[in-house]
C-alpha cells in the first residue's frame, strides 16, 4: 500500500497546488468580489498583485515535476502481489537479490532496442520499467481502437514479455481532461483492454496482466494546450519483476 500512499498524496498535492491557478486577488477590494468602479484606485495607491495564481509555465513545471511521482505502476501493491502469487503458483520462478537488477537491465536494454524510433519512451523507476506509449501513435482522438500502424510496436512488446517472463504486466490507461470524469473513466480502461488484450493474443499468460484505467487523474503534462492533452492520452506498460 506504501505506493498507493505515496501516489495519492501526489495527486493531493497536485490538485491543491494547481486550485491556486483559478483564485486572483487583483482588482478587489477588501476582499470582495468588486473591482473599485471603472477601475479608479484612491490616491497613490496601486492595483493589487494577483495572488495565488500560476502561469503556464509554472503549471507545467509543477505538472513535469510530479509526473515521476505519478507515473509507473497504477494498481498498487495488492494487485502485483496478487498476480505474483498466482504466478509462482503456477510454476513461474520468482527472483530475488541482484537477480532482479539484472535481469531488469538485460530486458530494459532490449526495450530501448526495439522501441527506437517508434515514439514509445522507455523509463526505469527502480526495479520496474514503463512504456509511455501516446495517443499519436495508438489511438485516434476519443477512439480506444487501437491503430494498426502500431500492431509492430505491440508486436515487438509481445516478443521481449515472452523472453522475459518473470515479470507482471500492469497495462494503464490515461486521458486528457475534455470531457466528464466517467467518461474518461471508461474511455481509460477501454484503451488499457485494446492494448492488454492484443499482447495476451499473442500468447502471453492472462495472469500476467493487471489491466486499469485512471481517467484524467494522472496528467503528465499542462492540459491547457494541445500538445499537452496529447501527452496525457496515453497507455503506460509498466513490467514489474516477479519476486520469489
Amino acid at each position: 500500500m506504501k505506493t498507493q500512499l505515496k501516489l495519492a498524496l501526489a495527486a493531493a498535492t497536485m490538485t491543491a497546488l494547481l486550485a491556486g491557478c483559478a483564485t486572483g486577488g487583483g482588482g478587489y477590494y477588501g476582499g470582495q468580489q468588486q473591482p473599485y468602479p471603472n477601475n479608479q484606485y484612491p490616491q497613490g495607491q496601486n492595483p493589487p498583485q494577483q495572488q495565488g495564481g500560476m502561469n503556464r509555465t509554472q503549471k507545467g513545471a509543477l505538472i513535469g515535476a510530479l509526473a515521476g511521482v505519478a507515473a509507473g505502476l497504477l494498481s498498487g501493491d495488492d494487485a502485483t502481489e496478487r498476480r505474483q502469487r498466482a504466478l509462482i503458483g503456477a510454476g513461474v520462478g520468482g527472483l530475488a537479490g541482484g537477480a532482479i537488477g539484472n535481469y531488469q537491465d538485460r530486458q530494459e536494454r532490449a526495450l530501448r532496442d526495439r522501441m527506437a524510433g517508434t515514439g514509445v519512451d522507455v523509463v526505469r523507476q527502480g526495479d520496474n520499467i514503463t512504456l509511455n506509449m501516446p495517443s499519436n501513435i495508438t489511438f485516434a482522438f476519443n477512439s480506444a481502437n487501437l491503430d494498426p500502424q502500431f500492431y509492430g510496436v505491440l508486436d515487438n512488446v509481445a516478443s521481449t514479455l515472452t523472453e522475459y517472463n518473470q515479470t507482471i504486466v500492469e497495462v494503464a490507461g490515461h486521458t486528457d481532461s475534455i470531457g466528464t470524469d466517467a467518461v474518461n473513466q471508461r474511455l481509460s480502461e477501454q484503451r488499457a483492454a485494446s492494448v492488454g488484450n492484443y499482447l495476451m493474443s499473442k500468447g502471453l499468460v492472462r495472469d500476467r496482466f493487471i489491466l486499469t484505467g485512471a481517467g484524467k487523474t494522472r496528467p503528465i503534462a499542462s492540459n491547457d494546450t494541445d500538445a499537452g492533452r496529447a501527452q496525457n492520452r496515453r497507455v503506460e506498460i509498466t513490467l514489474v519483476p516477479v519476486r520469489s
